[in-house]
């Protein structure tokens, strides 16, 4: 994590009006402890600058029960919609729009690319979610 914020302090300096935050795929190896103070110092280091904040929950993952609240692609999911609401910053809910469309009827399967990687469709759905915060 100690890389992560270094590489945030560097694009902190160019000034961005906004700074979104999407490592929760990769923070299930570091754990839920360890992944909220990260988040926590993260988005406080963007606040600082004045760089408004979006947190994203990790897309899917073939290997996870996406019906299991135990599963910890679920955890850090819960984790990061707790910590929008408690920082008081935008959330995209890529998690929750993939759950949408497994509910829906589709596949899992038509929205990777690899065991866990969105392809074009999935990325899709995270964009159209991401632009709610652009537009009027």
């Amino acid at each position: 994590r100690r890389r992560h914020l270094e590489e945030l302090r560097h694009r902190l300096a160019l000034r961005p009006d906004v700074v979104t935050i999407d490592y929760g795929l990769n923070d299930r190896r570091i754990g839920l402890p360890r992944a909220k103070r990260a988040w926590t110092t993260m988005i406080r280091q963007a606040q600082a600058a004045q760089s408004r904040v979006i947190l994203l929950t990790p897309t899917a993952d073939e290997a996870a029960a996406l019906d299991d609240p135990a599963d910890p692609l679920n955890q850090h999911a819960a984790q990061i919609r707790t910590l929008a609401a408690e920082e008081l910053v935008g959330l995209v809910d890529s998690l929750g729009r993939f759950a949408r469309y497994l509910r829906e009827g589709g596949k899992l399967a038509d929205l990777m690319a690899q065991e866990n990687h969105p392809n074009a469709q999935g990325h899709a759905l995270v964009a159209a979610e991401l632009g709610r915060w652009f537009h009027a």
